[in-house]
């Protein structure tokens, strides 16, 4: 069979697949719904790791895949909802046919009332199958309009780290990257116009001259060359004009929504840093369990410590190696190789300029912290490792036999700088129990 649009047999085709078509939308949305609840742990275990990690790169995709995640699970649970009301409402009709208003006996002003709002059975019937085949397709058009948006961000992130970069040139900053953010500003702004407006832009002569240029490159950018087809059959009925206008409010809605919470207290909640009166799940060992749970800042084995030492953990941070730099500007290399590398990257320092260069960089680290217990200060040794997470830190031991029975806290304070001025900071407190065996 010929897949030409004009060939009468390929329409005949496409009209019973589209009656037909309900059958394939119930399989997809069961195996989808499946399927998405079997990988919201895994997308959130990566989102979470990536946020702790600082990956910026990969936050971006977690992010994004899991508000795909809320959309199609909640537009698809929708869907089967009113498909299966819309197959008993089929199967009610077989039994009893259409409404029959006079065998219910009512008043004439609620007859009339229901004969003008609710109508024939069957109308109620075609409502829903319409509904359920719009539903269908929007969720899948909103991932679109979803990795669009995420196409752009990611865009602007990337110009934004070439400016911050060192290896940029005053002349390609001010008159290469920061003109071009300004330019797709300007596009990503009469783009989301066009697009709310339900392309106003494209309607108007005296517009069309200077966002068609606009328009063509940011088919590309949003990527919605791919999609554009579905939009405007969309939007080419007055249905689905009224449902466009209403996703983006109901949508930022949920979002709000969402974010809403409950307090049982005006002083406390679970999110408080660790302090002298609150012990925040994060920073004990034993608490961070949950595959999304990661030490914040710092970490000790647990509440209660009973041996004679006391492991501390400090959690590496980008902040740390660039006051690293800061307090020894020897040690700051030509080239900064956090973030993307490549693995086929030539010119490594040799081991003998390495392990000097640690050592230089461990007695810098420890001349930047200081740890207290109480009120004593205590000397230490760092050495670099990972925790039971998997986080990279910087790990020493205390030694606590000579302290009294009962609660003490330990507090991490770390060398920071203000323009000129040098100071030290509280990173964090951390409360315990020692209590021997």
């Amino acid at each position: 069979m010929s897949n030409d649009p004009q060939n009468k047999k390929f329409k005949q085709w496409l009209d019973i697949l589209q009656q037909e078509s309900w059958q394939l939308e119930l399989i997809i949305s069961g195996f989808a719904i499946y399927g998405l609840f079997m990988v919201i742990e895994p997308i959130e275990i990566a989102s979470a790791e990536a946020q702790n990690n600082d990956n910026m790169y990969r936050i971006f995709m977690m992010q994004g895949l899991l508000i795909s995640w809320y959309i199609l699970t909640i537009n698809l649970l929708i869907h089967v909802i009113l498909r299966g009301l819309w197959i008993g409402a089929i199967g009610l009709r077989y039994v009893s046919g259409d409404i029959d208003y006079d065998e219910l006996n009512y008043s004439p002003k609620f007859k009339n009332h229901l004969l003008k709002r609710v109508g024939s059975f069957d109308n109620y019937v075609a409502k829903l199958e319409k509904y359920c085949s719009i539903i269908f397709a929007v969720t899948f058009l909103l991932l679109f309009y979803l990795l669009g948006l995420l196409a752009l961000s990611f865009l602007f992130t990337l110009l934004g780290l070439w400016i911050d970069s060192e290896n940029t040139s005053y002349t390609i900053r001010y008159w290469v990257a920061i003109p071009l953010i300004i330019a797709l500003g300007i596009g990503t702004v009469l783009t989301f116009i066009d697009f709310v407006t339900q392309g106003w832009l494209k309607r108007k002569k005296w517009t069309s001259w200077f966002y068609y240029p606009i328009y063509w490159l940011f088919k590309y950018l949003t990527l919605s060359f791919l999609y554009r087809p579905i939009v405007y059959n969309f939007l080419d009925t007055r249905f689905g004009r009224r449902l466009s206008l209403v996703l983006v409010p109901l949508y930022l809605g949920l979002t709000i929504l969402a974010g809403t919470g409950f307090s049982t207290s005006n002083y406390w909640h679970k999110d408080l840093s660790s302090n002298a009166f609150i012990a925040n799940m994060e920073n004990y060992d034993d608490s961070v369990s949950k595959n999304t749970t990661y030490v914040n800042l710092a970490s000790i084995p647990s509440k209660v410590i009973t041996d004679g030492f006391l492991s501390v953990f400090i959690v590496y941070g980008r902040t740390i190696e660039d006051d690293v730099f800061y307090f020894n500007e020897n040690l700051k290399p030509e080239k900064d190789k956090r973030g993307l590398h490549s693995t086929f990257q030539t010119g490594k320092i040799g081991w003998q300029d390495r392990r000097k260069l640690l050592k230089e960089y461990m007695a810098t680290l420890k001349e930047m912290y200081r740890l207290k217990i109480d009120s004593t200060s205590y000397d230490f040794d760092f050495v670099f490792t990972q925790n039971k997470r998997e986080q990279e830190g910087f790990e020493t031991f205390l030694d606590i036999d000579q302290l009294v029975n009962g609660k003490h806290v330990l507090e991490v304070t770390r060398k920071d700088h203000q323009e000129d001025s040098v100071y030290y900071r509280k990173i964090i407190t951390i409360p315990f129990w020692y209590y021997p065996e």
